[in-house]
């Protein structure tokens, strides 16, 4: 059974540091992205940053050189070091990991919660 767990938020002052993790365990296939999303109370979910099986990085301008996206490929694990943070920033974080067979599965869900 695939599992997705999410670890690392909190409650952080403006300006602070997180780290989140996503931990992927269950399938077959390998996983070829992950992707970090975020849902703020009352938006959409928006994609906040993505790393390829290769390694390539993409992120949301508004987090652009505040995140970094990493993964562990030995380990199954991705990692969001998150910078400089801000109020606007708090959200439920949400893992995504794209399989290479094509699938894709959620974690459930990481609350950060950045104070002024």
């Amino acid at each position: 059974q695939v599992q997705i767990v999410e670890s690392g938020g909190g409650l952080v002052q403006a300006g602070g540091s997180l780290r989140l993790s996503c931990a992927a365990s269950g399938s077959t296939f390998t996983i070829n992205a992950i992707i970090w999303y975020r849902q703020a109370p009352g938006k959409q979910r928006e994609l906040v940053a993505g790393i390829s099986s290769g390694g390539s990085t993409n992120y949301v301008d508004s987090v652009k050189g505040r995140f970094t996206i990493s993964r562990d490929n030995a380990k199954n694990t991705a990692y969001l070091q998150m910078n400089s943070l801000k109020p606007e920033d708090t959200a439920v974080y949400y893992c995504y990991v794209l399989w290479f067979d094509s699938t894709g599965s959620w974690g459930q869900g990481t609350q950060v919660t950045v104070s002024s």
